[in-house]
């Protein structure tokens, strides 16, 4: 019966090789049955220790929950309840994630990105940097009206190229290129709408 899973065992471990081993248990006889991906070192006969995993007769998944390796390793478990074609629980599916090394990548991108050495812009580097104002400006006029610069419509770019206006970016020199190219447009066409913008 349970044999029937274990394409399934080894697909799923096939994919997510090498972090994830899937394991086969039969409830009758709480022995494991099937393992793909062996890094846990069981070998098949073996006692479940199925005695933690609490599920009722409508118990589908269990977990996700925690797991240690015998080598330390963290591991990211969860399990499903297989059945037979009366709906009764014969076996259970497991599969347990190895996430040590997803934890320490996690660890190495929060001290890179947490910013604790940042310091302030400096003020003389950054007071006549008009682009970076345009960026700036650029990035929270889009978060507000929920927008990137990939979906924008030509509304939208005129109605950003008005508020960058209404905000002083058209001031520095070459800044209608620079729009332009931030907006993927031509520069006369940004010209265009900042003439009708005066006008208005």
């Amino acid at each position: 019966m349970l044999s029937r899973y274990q394409p399934i065992a080894d697909a799923i471990a096939t994919l997510f090789s090498p972090y994830a081993e899937v394991a086969l248990h039969d409830l009758a006889s709480q022995k494991l049955v099937y393992i793909a991906n062996n890094y846990s070192q069981r070998e098949l006969g073996e006692d479940s220790n199925l005695s933690d995993l609490q599920f009722d007769q409508h118990s589908q998944v269990i977990g996700p929950y925690q797991k240690r390796n015998w080598d330390g390793r963290q591991l990211r478990s969860i399990s499903t309840v297989l059945r037979d074609d009366n709906k009764q629980p014969v076996g259970l599916l497991c599969i347990n994630l190895d996430i040590t090394v997803f934890e320490s990548a996690k660890a190495a991108l929060d001290l890179l990105l947490s910013g604790h050495q940042l310091q302030p812009q400096p003020e003389v580097l950054f007071q006549d940097d008009w682009q970076e104002r345009i960026n700036t400006y650029t990035h929270h006029w889009l978060q507000q009206q929920q927008l990137t610069l990939a979906t924008l419509s030509n509304i939208d770019r005129r109605k950003l190229i008005e508020a960058l206006y209404q905000q002083g970016a058209f001031n520095g020199k070459n800044a209608a290129g620079y729009v332009a190219k931030i907006l993927n447009i031509g520069r006369a066409t940004v010209y265009n709408h900042l003439k009708n913008i005066k006008k208005s």
